[in-house]
């Protein structure tokens, strides 16, 4: 007999561990994180036990929505031991809108109940470098304008270090997203991830002549490293201080014995396809139409190219409604602002 139950952080961390999709996001310090941003508060550790074993867990966290209402979130998960149990961890939840669910790997069987996503918090597509072999053979898979990226930053002296601090990245992140026109979290959040996920992330900073020019986040579990964040100045950009930290990371990363190197979100494939277009005379004609060209993340995805190594594209997110009615008046108001 199988029973939904509430599982202790220990109970998490070592199932997360013994799972073969078991990643960062499947953990209690991870949770810890996520109980400190702001409109969220509340992470359920959540499992399925057949008898005294635990089958399958998840780490769900409450997000907000007015009038007192709230939706769950299971990043990258959850870990499950048998396909039937997924039903009984979301259910298990509690009383709220809806939950969505953004599966690391593996074919999820899916209910009618269940929906395609309307909306993704992680990246539907990445890039994973292979970390396997020695400094030259992770080198061999990069672009040659990698590689020679790589070495411009080493022969002008750009220096990395590691720092506690958020401080100086956020200051470099401000001139980033209003260079590139995204938004980004406060310097409280990357303070807060830096702290509650303590040796598993790391903040590289890239110096040159003595300025901080440059920064990452990378974390580290298990078999894989990723990129999580990136910022530079526009100061000093012909001396490539981007490509240098990314090198030092994806080091550090064999070195703690890391078998991939995720750089965390790209656009999709550029595709070409025909698409016939009707002149105004009536003759039919067949143009080439690029699709995903205008994508956001283009210009930071031919960065990501450069370092070499696969296409990966993740199970699409799901959502299960648990309350009907508010879904689609949160769908609805969602869709006027946008």
């Amino acid at each position: 007999m199988t029973n939904f139950c509430k599982i202790t952080a220990q109970e998490l961390d070592e199932f997360c561990r013994e799972h073969p999709q078991g990643n960062i996001h499947q953990t209690s310090m991870w949770a810890e994180f996520q109980k400190g941003v702001p409109g969220r508060g509340e992470v359920l550790l959540c499992g399925v036990r057949e008898g005294e074993k635990l089958r399958s867990c998840g780490v769900f966290v409450r997000q907000q929505l007015p009038f007192g209402l709230k939706w769950y979130f299971c990043p990258r998960g959850p870990l499950l031991g048998d396909d039937g149990d997924l039903d009984v961890l979301v259910d298990g939840v509690g009383e709220c809108v809806f939950v969505r669910v953004e599966p690391l790997y593996g074919d999820f069987k899916f209910g009618k109940k269940w929906r395609k996503a309307h909306a993704h918090y992680f990246p539907e597509h990445t890039i994973m470098v292979s970390l396997e072999g020695d400094e030259e053979e992770i080198l061999k898979q990069m672009k040659q304008k990698g590689r020679y990226n790589i070495k411009v930053a080493q022969k002008h002296g750009v220096k990395v270090r590691k720092s506690d601090d958020a401080g100086e990245f956020f200051k470099l992140f401000q001139e980033t997203t209003a260079r590139d026109g995204f938004q980004g979290h406060s310097q409280e959040y990357y303070q807060a991830m830096l702290d509650s996920l303590g040796d598993h992330a790391v903040l590289y900073l890239a110096e040159y002549e003595g300025e901080v020019i440059a920064g990452i986040v990378v974390t580290f579990y298990k078999d894989t490293a990723i990129y999580y964040f990136g910022a530079s100045s526009d100061k000093h950009r012909r001396v490539m201080a981007p490509y240098l930290l990314q090198w030092e990371a994806m080091k550090e990363a064999r070195e703690r014995g890391c078998r991939w190197y995720d750089l965390f979100g790209v656009a999709p494939l550029v595709v070409r396809k025909q698409k016939s277009e009707i002149r105004s005379d009536g003759v039919s004609l067949a143009r080439d139409e690029i699709v995903g060209a205008k994508h956001p993340w283009a210009g930071i995805t031919k960065f990501k190219e450069k370092f070499g190594g696969k296409r990966f594209s993740y199970v699409s997110a799901r959502e299960k409604m648990r309350r009907p009615f508010w879904y689609w008046v949160m769908r609805v108001v969602k869709k006027l602002r946008s």
